[in-house]
C-alpha cells in the first residue's frame, strides 16, 4: 500500500516529463516570450527543475522510499509483490538526496508509470488534468 499520494506521484511524472525534455539553452538563459519553442530550452528563469527537487525534498523519508521503489518497480527490478521489499531496500540505501538521484535517472516517468500501473493503478486517471 502507497503513502505517498498518487496525484503528487502524477505531479512528478508530469513535471519530470517537462524536465526531460529541455534542451540547450540557444539564447542568452533568459526567456524570450515571442520563442515558441522557448519552452523546451533549458533555461536560468525556468523553474521546472527547483520544483522536482521541491517536491521530492518535501515528501517524508517513507515516501521518498516508495517513490525510488516505485522507480525501481517500473524499470523492472521486480514485480508488484516485491514492492515491499524494494521500499525498505530503497530505506537501507539511501545516501543523499533523493532528488538528486531520480533526477539523474533516464526515463523517471516512464518507470513511475509503469510501477503504477503494475501496481494496479490507473495512470489516465492518475495523470488526468495534470498534463
Amino acid at each position: 500500500m502507497l503513502t505517498i499520494p498518487l496525484d503528487t506521484v502524477g505531479w512528478i511524472i508530469v513535471k519530470a516529463r517537462e524536465f526531460e525534455v529541455k534542451e540547450e539553452d540557444s539564447a542568452d538563459g533568459v526567456g524570450d516570450d515571442s520563442d515558441p519553442m522557448g519552452v523546451l530550452q533549458d533555461r536560468d528563469d525556468d523553474a521546472t527543475e527547483d520544483e522536482l527537487i521541491s517536491w521530492i525534498e518535501d515528501l517524508t523519508d517513507t515516501e521518498q522510499a516508495e517513490l525510488v521503489a516505485l522507480f525501481w518497480l517500473g524499470r523492472g527490478d521486480g514485480d508488484a509483490s516485491d514492492f515491499e521489499e524494494l521500499v525498505a531496500q530503497a530505506r537501507s540505501a539511501r545516501v543523499g538526496k533523493t532528488s538528486k538521484y531520480l533526477l539523474g535517472e533516464p526515463l523517471l516517468p516512464d518507470y513511475l508509470e509503469e510501477a503504477l500501473e503494475a501496481l494496479g493503478h490507473d495512470t489516465s486517471e492518475v495523470l488526468s488534468g495534470l498534463r
